[in-house]
């Protein structure tokens, strides 16, 4: 039985997702499968992966785009039922690099949420503009200090949840469609009194595709991060 379920939403990704599953599967890691998750990209994004020939990936096919939060929890659910016990987070874009998951995976005994850090000792970020720093650092800097979470990259997209974390909240209440999903899943997990770590990781932008970060994202994001904000503090008084 495997343990490990590799996430991966993609939208129009046929650049990018046939290399980033090679190297991850090249990495020969035990009990891991590899779940594709595709808003039925025009590119072709599902037929590339429907034609790898390895029982360890799988592909789910989804109607149409609805955001990168509706994605993962299609692809948590389809892994619960399939009583998985960690599930990886991953972009499709080579931002996040194959390599680092075995580091990952080896912080998970004893943790609900390992959160791959850009903004730590050890983490970098490579080939980012100045205003894409910004964006993520102010993100997070902002998630800080409105939810009183003492995590330093909130944003990111590379991390390990345990099955108990998602078994321990109710996951038809998310309703965050973009990142402002992994600031809220974060948030859900810490509320939860459950363990989380974070470990240091490289993010190099892509050099291929098209980034599906948006001004609406962005906005939602906030929205989200304000309303949090304000009904925790009503919520403690």
């Amino acid at each position: 039985m495997s343990t490990y379920l590799l996430c991966i939403p993609t939208y129009n990704e046929a650049e990018n997702i046939l290399e980033l599953l090679t190297r991850t599967l090249d990495l020969g890691i035990e009990g891991l499968e590899i779940l594709v998750i595709d808003d039925s990209s025009p590119d072709g994004t599902a037929e590339l992966v429907s034609k790898i020939q390895s029982p360890k990936i799988h592909i789910l096919n989804r109607a149409k785009k609805e955001g990168l939060g509706p994605a993962y929890l299609a692809g948590f659910q389809w892994g619960l039922n399939r009583d998985f016990k960690y599930f990886i987070e991953m972009d499709a874009d080579g931002s996040h690099q194959p390599e680092e998951l075995p580091r990952l995976i080896a912080s998970t005994p004893g943790i609900d949420l390992v959160l791959g850090t850009r903004w730590m000792k050890g983490g970098k970020v490579e080939n980012w503009p100045l205003y894409r720093r910004a964006i993520s650092r102010m993100g997070t800097w902002y998630a800080e200090i409105a939810l009183k979470l003492p995590y330093k990259d909130l944003t990111g997209g590379y991390r390990i949840l345990s099955r108990m974390l998602l078994e321990s909240i109710d996951l038809h209440e998310i309703e965050t469609i973009g990142y402002g999903f992994q600031i809220e899943m974060a948030m859900r997990a810490h509320d939860c009194g459950l363990i989380v770590r974070e470990v240091p990781i490289t993010f190099i932008e892509r050099t291929k595709g098209k980034s599906k970060m948006n001004r609406k994202i962005v906005i939602e994001a906030l929205i989200r991060t304000t309303q949090w904000g304000f009904q925790r503090r009503f919520n403690r008084r």
